[in-house]
């Protein structure tokens, strides 16, 4: 077999029971997280506008909007994806040489997944895949390096998972990997520089074309069948050499991703914790600020520091703002927190973060280096006018692999996002009924998705 053939094989074979108990509980609580900044976005500026887009365009109404509504998987998939991914407040995985976000194959997976009826433990299944898929790529064939974006290894995943959901045979789901492998291939240049909504964007177009590439593949078009090994394939023009053997993979990955406690580019979380820290702290003055001094590895310091992907101190915009690390431990040290508010554009230009960020440095640790990704180690030191200084550290948090988050934190995070546009009884249902998938079909929860009104109905929780 070629080595599509071998990953089509693990998909078509994987099966509900193979996934350990821990395992399907995180799934459910990525559910959850997923679609709970998916409805705290309902109301952006730019999710509104491409809902009127999709309505615009119809659809054979297979698939439901969160929000109401409903359009062709495909489209669904990029709607309901791009919700999921406008707060920049989803899960994480951190490779070595590559950071992914495998919750962004959920909004693909569930519109394919409404369109056939699926069950609850076939969608759950369908997810496994896709996080399996997207991390173990990202393990081995890391893309960021050579100027590629984390998109392309999920194009493999996004094509996996809803292969899987879909129910397609091996062959058929070996064609719908390899058209959206070959066929999504996309530029770093997406998240360097001056950023745009296509930051938040991307993977929904991933995630749509993914899906497109499933639906093409069930009704017989065939792709390329050396995607990975062949003749100018992925190994060849991007990756270079890598080996996954899947008939030994299990569809445990999902234990190994984390989950954002503030709403703010992952490898921040850290450096967020000590700003906050010493934000509370007797004698501490944010307007009394003279500099800020930040330690963190590598990958945090070419992301979102100043390194590789440019100067992350001039800020006008939401897509520059939770990426840029002097940023959002500037709004933490003046608010004492990082949450949607903290990126409305009025605060992003207010006169306070915007000279504090001028005050603020950013420097790799190789110590810090070193700990990663197993910690993302921070330290970050506050100076005030008077020559005090304020040191605090941070390496772990609630969420990170080593204490992972659990229903209950879940739970109250999907609350506090959701409960402004829902009020409490409609969060609870769909809650529950996340937590109930595997004895429940997954239009039960589609249903439930489409009483979310568009608006906020409540003022945002504190």
């Amino acid at each position: 077999m070629t080595e599509v053939q071998q990953l089509a094989a693990f998909v078509h074979g994987a099966q509900y029971a193979q996934i350990s108990a821990p395992a399907v509980e995180q799934i459910k609580i990525r559910i959850l997280d997923t679609l709970g900044v998916a409805i705290g976005a309902l109301d952006a500026p730019s999710m509104r506008a491409i809902r009127k887009l999709t309505e615009s365009l119809g659809g054979n109404g297979a698939s439901t909007l969160i929000g109401g509504g409903s359009s062709a998987p495909d489209r669904a998939a990029f709607y309901n994806i791009g919700l999921s991914r406008y707060l920049d407040f989803m899960d994480s995985y951190l490779a070595p040489g590559e950071t992914c976000h495998p919750s962004d194959n959920i909004g693909a997976v569930l519109a394919a997944a409404e369109s056939v009826n699926a069950s609850g433990k076939d969608f759950l299944t369908a997810v496994a895949v896709a996080y399996q898929v997207q991390t173990r790529l990202s393990d081995v064939a890391p893309v960021r390096a050579k100027g590629f974006d984390h998109t392309v290894q999920g194009a493999y995943a996004v094509a996996a998972g809803v292969a899987k959901v879909m129910g397609l045979d091996v062959a058929k789901t070996a064609n719908a990997i390899a058209i959206s492998g070959t066929a999504n291939n996309a530029l770093r240049v997406t998240r360097t520089g001056n950023l745009s909504n296509w930051k938040g964007l991307a993977y929904p177009q991933v995630g749509k074309e993914g899906t497109h590439a499933a639906l093409l593949a069930s009704v017989g078009i065939t792709g390329p069948e050396q995607v990975f090994e062949g003749n100018k394939g992925l190994k060849e023009t991007i990756t270079g050499p890598f080996t996954i053997d899947w008939s030994h993979e299990d569809l445990e990955s999902v234990l190994r991703t984390i989950i954002k406690k503030h709403n703010a580019e992952i490898h921040s979380q850290s450096s967020i914790d000590a700003a906050i820290d010493i934000a509370t702290r007797p004698g501490f003055r944010a307007d009394a600020i003279r500099a800020v001094r930040i330690a963190t590895f590598q990958v945090a310091y070419d992301i979102i520091g100043g390194g590789e992907e440019g100067d992350k101190r001039h800020i006008r915009s939401k897509e520059e703002a939770d990426h840029s690390l002097p940023y959002m431990v500037a709004v933490a040290l003046l608010d004492g927190e990082v949450q949607p508010a903290q990126y409305a554009a009025a605060r992003i230009v207010s006169a306070d973060v915007q000279a504090l960020l001028q005050k603020i440095t950013v420097a790799p640790d190789a110590g810090f280096t070193a700990r990663f990704p197993q910690e993302m180690p921070s330290r970050v030191e506050v100076e005030l006018n008077d020559g005090k200084v304020f040191s605090a550290t941070a390496a772990a948090y609630k969420g990170f692999t080593s204490q992972p988050l659990d229903w209950a934190g879940a739970s109250e995070k999907f609350l506090r996002l959701v409960a402004p546009f829902t009020g409490d009884g409609l969060a609870a249902q769909i809650a529950r009924t996340v937590h109930e998938l595997d004895a429940r079909d997954v239009r039960e929860l589609t249903a439930l998705l489409a009483k979310v009104p568009l608006q906020r109905q409540l003022p945002a929780a504190a």
